[in-house]
């Protein structure tokens, strides 16, 4: 006999839940989404949503990847361009000729600084980016403000300094070649160009010289002849006119007024009495004079002739670097 069961009391349950699958990776953070909406001009609600515009006609100065980024309204075009600078390559001046090739409506352009002095065009831009300054550009003064860079430490300055070393060794190690043969084709060129300056000069020197040779030459053999006529008339006053008891006082009175001459000749131009000393001395003497006459600048000559050989004296250090010494002969030899 079964007995059945009366109803079951009412018990709460709870709400069925659905499983998730568990994933991968960790549950990502919420997203900050900002909404704005849109009603006229955007850039009035951007700008009380971020930040002030840029007015159109400033000029700013900002660093991007370490490197000044100057940006300004070029006149002609009426809009914004940005100039990146080289601080330690770029002047002063090449960033205004910059400016100009960029805006061929830019007449003038000058930079001052904030007291109103001018800044000479050689000025690194590292220089003046440490502080503030007016650009004016066709006659309308701009106020450029700088940001102020942090001071690096000691350490740091020195490792950039290091860094700038090596960089600096580096380059020069591997354009040394490209840079020495540059200078080379440079010094010929220079060489070329000294040797037609000089091929003039040295026509109208050889006909300087030759004259002056010659006439020096005459007035050598003019000497001898002289002394020829005064042995001829002592002979002839010792030997047929007087005795050599009257002649032999004569002679001595002779012999020492010579060498008083002689002594002479050496207090007025301090050099020794001797031939190859006079003909060289009467040589310039008529070298000189006849290039008064013919306009011969002596002085230009002498300093063509200077350059001429410390430019071959570079040449040669230029080539030994390069070549091997057998190399250099065979090319100085064809120069």
């Amino acid at each position: 006999m079964m007995l059945l069961r009366g109803p079951r009391p009412w018990r709460p349950r709870r709400p069925p839940t659905l499983s998730i699958p568990a994933r991968a990776g960790p549950r990502p953070p919420t997203p900050q989404v900002l909404y704005m909406k849109l009603c006229e001009n955007l850039k009035y609600y951007q700008s009380h949503l971020y930040s002030t515009v840029v007015p159109p006609d400033e000029v700013t100065v900002n660093y991007r990847h370490g490197l000044p980024l100057i940006t300004l309204t070029l006149p002609s075009r009426k809009e914004r361009c940005q100039f990146v600078v080289k601080p330690m390559l770029s002047t002063v001046g090449s960033f205004l000729q910059d400016l100009q090739n960029e805006d061929k409506g830019i007449k003038t352009a000058a930079v001052f600084t904030a007291d109103g002095n001018e800044i000479a065009g050689s000025t690194l831009m590292e220089i003046l980016l440490m502080n503030d300054f007016k650009l004016v550009i066709n006659k309308i003064t701009y106020d450029v403000q700088c940001p102020k860079k942090e001071k690096l430490s000691s350490e740091h300055a020195t490792e950039m300094e290091n860094m700038k070393s090596l960089v600096n060794r580096l380059f020069t190690a591997l354009h040394l070649e490209e840079f020495q043969k540059k200078r080379e084709h440079h010094l010929l060129e220079k060489i070329d160009h000294l040797k037609g300056q000089l091929h003039p000069l040295e026509e109208m020197k050889a006909t300087i010289e030759a004259r002056s040779e010659s006439k020096t030459s005459g007035l050598l053999w003019g000497g001898l002849a002289l002394l020829s006529v005064q042995g001829g008339a002592l002979a002839w006053l010792t030997w047929w006119v007087y005795s050599w008891d009257i002649m032999e006082p004569v002679t001595y009175f002779i012999t020492f007024a010579n060498s008083m001459v002689f002594f002479a000749y050496f207090l007025v131009t301090r050099q020794d009495y001797t031939y190859s000393a006079i003909k060289s001395r009467q040589f310039l003497h008529f070298f000189h004079k006849k290039s008064k006459r013919q306009h011969f600048d002596v002085v230009q000559y002498n300093k063509l002739k200077e350059d001429l050989a410390k430019t071959k004296e570079s040449l040669n250090e230029v080539r030994r670097s390069l070549y091997l010494p057998t190399q250099v002969e065979e090319l100085n030899e064809k120069n």
